[in-house]
């Protein structure tokens, strides 16, 4: 041991760089992205500033000049400026790469990252085995330790030109050389804790170090053999870019711009229960989440109860869909694939399963249903919705939506959106930008967790259709997205009352939907939330709470972290979990048990239309 090389020895030729986070940051910080959006931001004003002393100034005032002067400055910033940033976003938008140049120099960066551990790790392999024998040489030898000098200096080169610091996926990858470096050593680090090396409460390793070594054997030799150092290309390679596990078809006479509806169609072995089950999904991330794989799958557990399963896909909406709102995507289509799966289905029950968003917009859209109803003097015809991870609630205080109210207010610049993608929508990168803004390290974790676990059998390929889902986002459209934000996320609409929906009854037209009517007609509302999401904090999933059948219910128990309210009508379900519950076949086998009893709970009237 003692002529060998030590992986300190070989971390501290690459010095500091962004991927040891040397900050010490929670999460990442992409300080480059945020400060040219902050100067564009500023363009984007002084654009306004221009346009408001052309607009306001008379043309034969004493400030004439100043009038023809803004007209002036406005044409040289539009036309010389802002016009190739606006070509640029436009053009990314479309293609689907991120808007933002420095992300997407990072990606690259990455990508080379990915393709330098694989060459490395081409060293020590034999047969597609980690060979002991050709490390012990390379890190004992003069001219084995000079190879392994000059990667460590590539890496170092690699990292060092990242535009962005803290907890990144680049640090995710950094662990993982440093763990191979531990491994191709026989070393331990002796100055700092060592990837993927659990450690108990006193801060000492819970396993041997030669435990430890095997383990990160089995992890390297898995990712080198199926090249997952770039979990994102992987991905993509493994999947074929096509996600969803259960066979579906288009209904016909349901294309509304890139908006369809899906028929699951019934396993032949399986006897229909005679129930319909609708799905709404949100505007954003493909619709495969409810469909991952076998054994994540939302539709499969539901198929082997006898549904028949239809889908709201909004597919990835294009310039046609820029100047629709949310009155659109969740009343309109609601009322046009509903009416038609009734035609389809005479006489069945309708269930509704929504998640997220889908599942936020669902609830006025009932209500409104209602209230169209009653005035048509009918009963309701949907009386069961069961909710996945759905807010309701957005203020600063118990709802948990304070921290993504506080990045809206001071990073969302509705000029800026309008400037940069009102023809195109909203990429899913600028959405995913927010998001990373709650979750603290995210894309870090995501790197981390999947190295960590690639050491379990079948565990990479088991990953790759959630990576991929995670990895490929859909457009929001511009006006919905400009609403969503405005109406619901900062005015709290739908939780004041003040939410509007379009009807084909002229009282109720445009009107402010009445939340309440849910309970007046008799629909029982499912909510499960999770403790752990900060997407859908559970102080804002409480539809169930507000609107459902709650003067009936009653607590039957409360255990651990899992909390029942029922008592024939109202359910609801909190447990120590995630948003993305159903990527984890045992919490999901769970949720569709649970969700099973509130559908066929004998104790709700139920409507056959």
């Amino acid at each position: 041991m003692e002529n060998r090389i030590s992986p300190d020895n070989l971390l501290d030729l690459m010095g500091s760089t962004p991927a040891d986070n040397p900050g010490n940051h929670t999460t990442a910080c992409h300080w480059m992205s945020q400060l040219v959006a902050q100067q564009v931001k500023s363009l984007v004003q002084f654009k306004q500033f221009f346009q408001s002393i052309t607009e306001n100034t008379p043309a034969y005032s004493p400030f004439a000049s100043a009038k023809f002067a803004a007209q002036w400055q406005k044409a040289i910033l539009d036309i010389f400026v802002l016009e190739p940033i606006r070509t640029q976003a436009r053009i990314a938008a479309n293609t689907g790469i991120t808007p933002d140049i420095f992300i997407d120099h990072n990606r690259q960066t990455e990508e080379k990252y990915a393709e330098l551990l694989y060459k490395f790790c081409t060293l020590f392999m034999t047969d597609k085995k980690f060979d002991f024998q050709k490390a012990r040489e390379y890190s004992s030898s003069d001219k084995g330790k000079e190879i392994l000098k000059k990667y460590i200096q590539e890496f170092s080169w690699i990292e060092k030109n990242y535009l962005s610091s803290g907890l990144t996926r680049l640090t995710g990858m950094k662990e993982l050389l440093v763990s191979l470096l531990i491994l191709i050593t026989e070393q331990p680090l002796k100055h700092r804790k060592m990837p993927f090396m659990k450690y108990n409460k006193d801060g000492r390793p819970d396993i041997d170090f030669s435990e430890y070594l095997a383990v990160t054997k089995i992890r390297i030799e898995n990712l080198f053999n199926e090249k997952a150092f770039d979990i994102i290309n992987f991905s993509r390679r493994e999947t074929g870019g096509n996600i969803g596990y259960s066979s579906y078809e288009i209904v016909p006479g349901t294309e509304m711009n890139s908006i369809r509806l899906r028929h699951y169609l019934l396993p032949d072995q399986v006897k229909p229960n005679e129930k319909i089950l609708y799905m709404a999904t949100p505007l954003i991330n493909k619709p495969e989440i409810f469909d991952l794989d076998d054994g994540k799958s939302v539709i499969q557990g539901m198929h082997k109860q006898g549904y028949e399963i239809y889908l709201v896909d909004y597919g990835d909406p294009g310039p046609e869909s820029s100047e629709l709102g949310l009155d659109y995507f969740a009343k309109t289509v609601h009322d046009k694939y509903l009416e038609i799966i009734k035609q389809k289905h005479p006489g069945l029950e309708i269930y509704i399963m929504a998640y997220c968003m889908g599942g936020t917009l669902i609830l006025p859209y009932l209500a409104r249903r209602a209230e169209e109803r009653m005035a048509e003097g009918k009963e309701m015809d949907i009386k069961k919705l069961a909710l996945m991870a759905s807010p309701v609630k957005f203020d600063d205080k118990d709802s948990g939506h304070g921290p993504m109210r506080k990045v809206i207010r001071e990073q969302y610049d509705n000029l800026l959106m309008q400037e940069l993608f009102n023809e195109v929508n909203i990429p899913p990168q600028v959405i995913d930008f927010g998001m990373q803004e709650i979750q603290p390290g995210v894309q870090y974790y995501v790197y981390s967790g999947f190295y960590g676990r690639a050491s379990f059998p079948g565990a990479i390929k088991d990953s790759a259709p959630f990576i991929y889902w995670l990895a490929h986002g859909t457009k929001f459209p511009f006006k919905a997205h400009r609403e969503w934000i405005n109406n619901i996320f900062l005015g709290n609409q739908i939780f004041k009352g003040k939410y509007c929906l379009s009807s084909n009854n002229p009282k109720l037209d445009k009107k402010p939907v009445n939340m309440d009517m849910l309970r007046r007609a008799g629909v029982a509302i499912f909510d499960y939330r999770g403790q752990r999401d900060p997407i859908a904090p559970a102080g804002s999933c409480t539809a169930s709470e507000l609107w459902g059948q709650t003067d009936k219910c009653s607590t039957e128990g409360q255990t651990g972290n899992l909390c029942i309210t029922r008592g024939g009508l109202n359910r609801t379900i909190e447990k120590n979990v995630g948003h993305i519950f159903v990527v984890s076949k045992i919490l999901l086998a769970e949720y569709l048990e649970i969700v099973n009893e509130f559908y066929q709970d004998k104790s709700l009237k139920t409507s056959r239309v």
